[in-house]
């Protein structure tokens, strides 16, 4: 029987969104298979992160595309944004509390390419009068995964509404990153 590689990704995203701590015993019966066939498809928990950070660059780099950051005003591409990367964000929850991932040369590039286009998505309204001037693309940047990240886990708790999410992170962002006029 062919082991479904995505299956078991996708599974294992699952579980360790809800568990950070998984074992990989816990990873392979959330997949429905063997502990020995897990590791035959990845090594270690490290492997297995490393393929779930591929996994969550690819989602990452999908729901940018889908979001249509160069279209009409950047606060609602913002708003376009959050929605879009909403169904993938407690993987990525996961993903920022996974230091190894973003220390040192090993660095995945892919990080580095979506960072990119979110902080032009910024710089793009600082230029147009949106947001506020005093707050770099890369601060604006890393509070959206922040931001991100503590919504996927308010939802997963329950101490938040998944019908809020979107509302609620893009809310506290912008009304944080827009500019005012001066009195």
């Amino acid at each position: 029987m062919a082991v479904d590689r995505d299956h078991v990704l996708r599974s294992a995203a699952a579980l360790l969104t809800r568990k950070s701590t998984a074992t990989m015993d816990e990873v392979a019966k959330a997949a429905g298979i063997s502990r020995a066939t897990l590791h035959r498809h990845f090594a270690g928990r490290d492997a297995l992160v490393r393929a779930l950070e591929s996994l969550g660059i690819e989602e990452c780099r999908a729901a940018l595309d889908a979001a249509r950051l160069d279209e009409g005003p950047a606060s609602e591409a913002v708003r376009r944004l959050v929605g879009a990367v909403e169904p993938v964000a407690g993987l990525l929850a996961f993903l920022y509390t996974e230091n190894q991932l973003f220390e040192g040369e090993g660095q995945n590039a892919g990080w580095a390419r979506i960072d990119d286009r979110i902080s032009a998505l910024f710089r793009r309204g600082q230029l147009a009068g949106e947001f506020r001037i005093d707050l770099t693309p890369a601060w604006l940047t890393e509070a959206l995964y922040g931001l991100l990240a503590s919504g996927a886990w308010l939802v997963h708790s329950g101490k938040g509404a998944p019908k809020d999410f979107q509302h609620m992170i893009a809310e506290l962002l912008l009304g944080g990153a827009v500019r005012r006029e001066e009195s």
